[in-house]
């Protein structure tokens, strides 16, 4: 791949992590981070992070029933654009907290973001409830509020590297 710790293009890098993902049980961000610079891609777990919403990667069990990223198939894809979507354009502020993660949405839109959470299954969400303008989103055993929050801040971020 790269020699000495080079830096690669974006999309370089992008097909790399599906290279590795395709190849590897990864699980974390840190492990596709960790596994880009073994082969001697200089990035960071916040550019990898980034790579894995843009690429739209999801969490599958494998066959040891571990949680992995692997490439999303359409039925998931679409749904977790749809989520993308609703978090757009109903999220106002994401505030984690232990294992909860808090929405808040303009007067009259939780119900439908949590709705579209729910919907999109996934992986690190066991569930919402929704008020008027707050959602609780609670994460999965072994996850965090902050955790999903930052998951769920990808899909507020433009574009960028």
């Amino acid at each position: 791949m790269a020699v000495g710790g080079a830096r690669l293009s974006k999309l370089e890098r992008q097909g790399a992590v599906l290279r590795l993902v395709r190849e590897r049980s990864l699980s974390t961000q840190e492990e596709v981070a960790d596994a880009l610079r073994a082969d001697g891609c200089d990035t960071v777990q916040t550019t990898v992070s980034r790579d894995i919403a843009q690429l739209g990667l999801v969490k599958v069990r494998n066959a040891e029933g571990r949680l992995v990223y692997a490439q999303a198939t359409e039925g998931v894809a679409a749904r977790l654009d749809d989520l993308a979507a609703a978090i757009r354009r109903w999220a106002l502020t994401l505030k984690p907290t232990g294992s909860l993660l808090v929405i808040g949405t303009p007067s009259g839109y939780a119900s439908a973001l949590a709705q579209a959470i729910d919907e999109s299954r996934h992986p690190d969400v066991a569930g919402t409830i929704a008020g008027d303008n707050t959602i609780f989103v609670a994460a999965r055993e072994g996850r965090s509020g902050a955790h999903l929050a930052q998951d769920f801040t990808h899909h507020l971020e433009g574009d960028s590297e």
